[in-house]
């Protein structure tokens, strides 16, 4: 039985499992497992596939992206570049394991923001600086698209969310949250932002995908802008983790 499985902590409800577990079964796939390895401290990593070679791909999520890295023996471009990775290929090199670390989510995500956007979104601000924010801003530079980071404080964004006016947003018609604010179960809270400045040019992204309609994109819909989860973001990166999983060796 060849293995799958995500490393993170705390490690909750998974869409990555239910969602392998149910590609597995839909598409009749065979002799592979997909199950979830909570690991607090990424020192524990190793010990998961240094003594078993069933494993041949980990998905990555909070706090791991970035510490991973260290144990990488190869990165993508876009995971160097970005600074954290969220699928390994487990491959060996003689005898031992060979460990390629990739960034999907920046895949994911400029996939399914491209047939949203048109002239208006020249120009974008992104909430929030954590780890999930760094494909956000690959995508966006190699989109073109300049963009201000709003954070809590001044040394990790651009502007702070004090500093963020109506006039502001009026003038960034692309607005992406990457903060966790608005996410299962506590569905009522958004990122707080002068709302008023949004208009129906403007475009509301939000990363989160639980619930469906965050309070964030409620508050868009309301003043006639288009709105996206970050459901479609999740379906286009796991499918890419799957591509990169089984394609062939001698094509990589």
């Amino acid at each position: 039985m060849k293995k799958l499985g995500l490393i993170g902590f705390p490690l909750g409800h998974s869409f990555s499992k239910k969602y392998y577990l149910d590609k597995f079964e839909q598409e009749n796939i065979k002799g592979i497992d997909y199950n979830l390895y909570s690991i607090e401290h990424i020192e524990q990593f190793p010990n998961l596939y240094k003594n078993d070679d069933s494993f041949y791909g980990f998905n990555v999520t909070i706090p791991h992206k970035q510490s991973v890295i260290a144990y990488m023996n190869e990165l993508s471009p876009e995971a160097e570049k970005i600074g954290a990775v969220n699928c390994i290929k487990l491959t060996k090199k003689g005898d031992k394991p060979f460990l390629i670390g990739f960034n999907t989510d920046a895949y994911g995500f400029e996939e399914s923001l491209k047939p949203m956007l048109n002239e208006n979104h020249k120009t974008a601000l992104v909430l929030g600086n954590g780890g999930a924010a760094k494909a956000v801003h690959y995508t966006l530079e190699k989109l073109g698209c300049s963009y201000k980071i709003v954070s809590r404080k001044r040394e990790t964004g651009d502007i702070t969310y004090q500093e963020l006016d109506q006039q502001l947003i009026a003038e960034h018609k692309l607005i992406i949250n990457c903060s966790p604010v608005g996410t299962f179960p506590n569905v009522d809270d958004a990122p707080n932002i002068p709302y008023q400045g949004i208009g129906p040019q403007h475009l509301l992204y939000d990363l989160i995908y639980n619930p469906e309609e965050t309070a964030f994109l409620k508050q868009g819909r309301q003043r006639g802008a288009q709105i996206k989860n970050g459901y479609d973001m999740l379906l286009l990166q796991a499918e890419k983790n799957w591509k990169i999983w089984n394609e062939d060796q001698a094509a990589m």
